[in-house]
């Protein structure tokens, strides 16, 4: 379910048992957040999340944002920035910082700092990640209605 009143980019999302810890819940995590990028909005999971769901939408959520500071390392960014670059909503971004304690109070205002653990963490990731959605092959528009279009 794509439309939501709450702004939720998913409603619920089923791995049956004998696909799990294939990636395949990744894959539907990922397909909604590029669907929410071709609607220009940002979402977030319909809550509470059981608690295999927080864990894999933290670990989607750890690992896109973290792939984006790299990408982006030279480059100043804030909150807002990564939400709108992933479409995750903004405190699911500052949760996640959290969680992965890259947020850090320096100086009157807090910064993001990438730890080597957190980078070769990722490194590790990506070259174990196998299914990727590619954005630029989804033929689907959005559809018009919706609380933001009434």
């Amino acid at each position: 379910e794509k439309e939501s009143n709450e702004d939720y980019n998913v409603a619920c999302i089923l791995t049956l048992p004998q696909y799990q810890r294939r990636g395949f819940g990744r894959v539907l995590i990922e397909f909604s957040y590029e669907l929410s990028k071709l609607e220009g909005k940002r979402g977030s999971p319909e809550k509470p999340l059981s608690d295999l769901g927080l864990l894999s939408y933290r670990s989607y959520w750890s690992q896109t944002i973290v792939e984006l500071l790299l990408e982006r390392r030279n480059e100043s960014i804030s909150i807002k920035g990564i939400s709108m670059a992933t479409s995750i909503k903004e405190e699911d971004v500052v949760g996640t910082l959290q969680y992965l304690g890259l947020i850090r109070y320096y100086k009157g205002g807090y910064i993001l700092c990438l730890t080597e653990e957190i980078l070769q963490a990722q490194k590790k990731f990506i070259n174990r990640r196998s299914i990727r959605i590619s954005s630029e092959k989804i033929m689907w528009t959005p559809t018009p209605w919706g609380k933001r279009n009434r």
